[in-house]
This record gives C-alpha cells, sequence and structure tokens, in this order.
C-alpha cells in the first residue's frame, strides 16, 4: 500500500502565515485503471468536527489492513482548516459559507479558490462522502440527506452507510452552490452525512459511520475482506413525513425527552420557560407520531428556533 500526504491548496495570510488544505491518499498495491476511488471529505465547516473523528478510525483502519485495500481512499480532514482553527463554523474574515461557494473558480476570491482546488482534486471519483455535524444548537441522529435529482444513483450507496434515516429532498436553488451537488453534477455519485452536534464528538456515531463506509468500501471493491459489517436498515423520507417544531416563544428550553426518542401525538417533548419569572411560557407537545431524529441542544431559544424534527406518519 501507498500512502500519501498531498497539499491540494495554499495562499499566504497575513503576518507571515500561510493557509494549507491538504489530503492522504491510500492507495493498493494493485490498483489499476479499473479500480474505484472513494473521496471522504469533513470540515468544510469550520465548527462541525464528528468527521474528523471518522476520518481518523478510518486512516487507523486501513493502516492497520493495507493488505486489503483494493482501490484509491482519499481523506481530507479539514477543508475549511481556518475555520477549525478559529470554531468557526464559516470561513473567517470573508464570513462565507464555503458550502455555499461550490463550484468557485481558480481566480475567485479566496474561499472560492479553497473550493475549486477541492473540487478539481476530487473529481473522477467515483464515490464522495461529505461529513457533516449540525451546528451548536441542534443534535442530530447518523442520516443520509440527498438530493432528488441524483438519488436514483446515489440512493443505492446510502443504504449500505449504516445510518438511521435516508432524508431525501427536492432540489432548491441553493443546493446548487454545495459540494454534494457540485460533485454529483460532475458525475462523482456524493453522499451528505448529518450527524452529532457542532464542536463535539460523539463516539458511538463515529464507529457507526466507520462501520458504514468500510461497508461501503467492501461492496464496492474498494477494500477486500472477510470481516462482515453489520449495516442497520435505515428508515427514508419516501415512506414518511417530516414534522418541524418550533418555539412559539422566547425562553429557555427545559427538554422532556431524550433524542432519538419514540414519541405519540401530544407527548410533551418540552417546556420553554422563564427564569426570570418563574413563569411556564409554552408546553410543547409533538405534533405527530415518530421517531425524534433532531432535537435541540443549546437551550436559550427565540420565538421561531427549531426545537425538534420528528419523522413519522401525520396523524
Amino acid at each position: 500500500m501507498k500512502i500519501k500526504t498531498k497539499e491540494i491548496f495554499k495562499s499566504e495570510l497575513p503576518v507571515g502565515e500561510s493557509l494549507s488544505i491538504k489530503r492522504t491518499r491510500f492507495e493498493g498495491d494493485s490498483v489499476t485503471n479499473e479500480s474505484k476511488r472513494i473521496s471522504i471529505v469533513s470540515g468544510i465547516h469550520g465548527d462541525e468536527l464528528e468527521g474528523q473523528l471518522v476520518i481518523y478510525l478510518l486512516a487507523k483502519w486501513l493502516k492497520e489492513n493495507s493488505e486489503k485495500i483494493k482501490g484509491i481512499v482519499d481523506i481530507y480532514p479539514a477543508v475549511n482548516a481556518l475555520g477549525v482553527d478559529t470554531i468557526t463554523r464559516g470561513f473567517p474574515i470573508y464570513e462565507v459559507d464555503l458550502n455555499r461557494s461550490f463550484p468557485g473558480g481558480k481566480n475567485d476570491f479566496l474561499p472560492g479558490q479553497i473550493v475549486y482546488a477541492l473540487t478539481q482534486d476530487i473529481k473522477g471519483s467515483d464515490i464522495a462522502i461529505d461529513i457533516h455535524s449540525s451546528n451548536i444548537f441542534l443534535r442530530e441522529i447518523p442520516q443520509i440527506r440527498i438530493n432528488k435529482e441524483f438519488s436514483p444513483s446515489t440512493f443505492p450507496l446510502a443504504k449500505e452507510l449504516n445510518c438511521d434515516f435516508i432524508w431525501i429532498h427536492d432540489a432548491v436553488t441553493v443546493l446548487e452552490a454545495t459540494f454534494s451537488h457540485t460533485l454529483n453534477s460532475l458525475g462523482t455519485k456524493t453522499l451528505v452525512v448529518e450527524m452529532g452536534v457542532g464542536m463535539r464528538l460523539t463516539n458511538r456515531y463515529g464507529a457507526q459511520l466507520l462501520e458504514g463506509i468500510l461497508n461501503l468500501m467492501k461492496k464496492e471493491g474498494i477494500i477486500d475482506t472477510d470481516e462482515e459489517f453489520e449495516v442497520r436498515v435505515p428508515f427514508t423520507s419516501e415512506t414518511g413525513s417530516v414534522a418541524y417544531m418550533n418555539a412559539p416563544k422566547s425562553g429557555l428550553f427545559v427538554q422532556f425527552l431524550d433524542h432519538c426518542a419514540v414519541v405519540k401525538k401530544d407527548d410533551k417533548i418540552g417546556d420553554i420557560v422563564d427564569p426570570l419569572t418563574g413563569e411556564l411560557l409554552a408546553e410543547l407537545k409533538a405534533p405527530s407520531s415518530g421517531i425524534l431524529f433532531t432535537l435541540r441542544e443549546y437551550p436559550v431559544v427565540y420565538e421561531g428556533s427549531l426545537i425538534a424534527r420528528i419523522f413519522g406518519e401525520f396523524e
């Protein structure tokens, strides 16, 4: 097996510093032109770290099982390196969302140059996986979000990734500026994984997704192993509906149920309270029965803040 780290982008910064974006390639000894390549990306948002744990676990497995690699595995742990260093979701100074800047250009502004370099480096991969956490406000179960436009080719792959939920959504204009839409349009089957919470690591989710990635790579012939990977059967948005719960008042959200709980319509999810007056401002009850796959993590809420998403059948 060959292991090589490459700098895919570099730019000089003020005060004598420089910005460097790197990827590491794991290449099997018997790779041919017919061998498949998969690219694993994380850190497009600087406050999302769950993907870095997954990539570490994957790199560790590949190094310990080098003889089993039959294809090419590229890993990009921290695309928004400045955001990671400064604990910032967007790209610092420019205050832009890198995942709304694709496909970028060689002579674009700095964030556009970064996403362009990433696109050009990954272009030609058979499969790409873009790992995201939620933000600091919400916790998500491991789920895959795919654009309906590309679902015929990506849905079969999504089922192999050991996630709990596959959310197929309709295309909207802003998606055209994302990593996944850009790479799918270039012919690379691209999946977006969302899991955990911003600025934190969830060990069990990392292990769960690793199992799924290894399972997918085995099915695609990128690794050859006798190891059997247990993959759960996900529920999908094709078989049910997603209900949203937003805060009717501003205040402190006190949750009553745990993330991933199975709820029935009108089950109490939590309260919104006013600590200053001791007043109960609102009781929050489930609008439908189903699985609580998104739940507010940060307790301070304002009117309209997203509290929860429930997947199930509307009653």
